[in-house]
């Protein structure tokens, strides 16, 4: 196929154990799906529809240093376990859901917190906030093959050696065969899609300098330093 300009590289992740990598398809991300999070920027935990919002897969930042984004004063973190879907589908039933998953990592969405905090103000797309460049810090993938399927678990951050955010997997509000199923009815899911699954509380401000260090037991950890 010819292309009138030169096609784009395809954003990937190392897979852990092997040269091979994995394709980014798409991200998305779940809102508020910690109730001690929920409860920390102001809303209701209650159990309602679960929601999503999206980066683009050039937000991947893969083994690097995290540069400190244009535009704001106001950057948070926000440690979570990734999902990595293996095989797409679209009205996917729950029970069916983690045939769905190849593998998952550690990773953080970056957010620009004043930017986001506008957007909602407006009544706007939080996009500024939260789908800018390098804004999804991704580790290796880890086979599902390998490590089965995480339901439990603790999701640390420490910045500077400081534990910031501490949870479990246990305290996710939508499961992860719950929240692949929903997403499923919404879009219909690729190979290569990624699903950040939601942060703890804890959530706060990094400055250059910064050293994060998160882990999601039985997953992995990611690292890296604010620039």
């Amino acid at each position: 196929m010819e292309f009138v300009i030169p096609a784009p590289p395809i954003p990937s992740l190392p897979v852990e154990g092997t040269s091979a990598r994995f394709p980014v398809a798409r991200i998305f991300c779940v809102g508020r799906n910690y109730a001690e999070h929920a409860r920390e920027m102001g809303h209701d935990p209650n159990r309602e529809p679960p929601f999503f919002f999206m980066k683009p897969n050039t937000a991947i930042l893969d083994g690097r240093d995290f540069p400190y984004p244009a535009q704001t004063k106001d950057v948070h973190h926000e440690m979570e376990l990734v999902v990595a879907i293996g095989k797409g589908g679209a009205n996917i039933p729950e029970a069916q859901a983690l045939a769905h998953v190849y593998g998952y990592a550690a990773g953080l969405d970056m957010t620009r917190r004043d930017l986001q905090s506008e957007a909602k103000k407006a009544g706007r797309p939080w996009d500024t906030g939260k789908a800018f460049d390098h804004s999804a810090p991704c580790a290796a993938i880890v086979p599902a093959a390998r490590i089965g399927h995480p339901a439990r678990g603790a999701v640390v951050l420490e910045v500077n050696g400081e534990v910031k955010q501490k949870g479990d997997l246990a305290e996710l509000i939508w499961k992860i065969p719950e929240m692949i199923a929903y997403l499923s009815t919404l879009f219909e899911l690729k190979a290569g899609d990624l699903i950040f699954t939601g942060t703890p509380a804890g959530v706060g401000p990094v400055r250059k300098g910064d050293v994060l260090k998160g882990s999601v037991a039985g997953v992995g950890t990611i690292a890296l330093r604010i620039v």
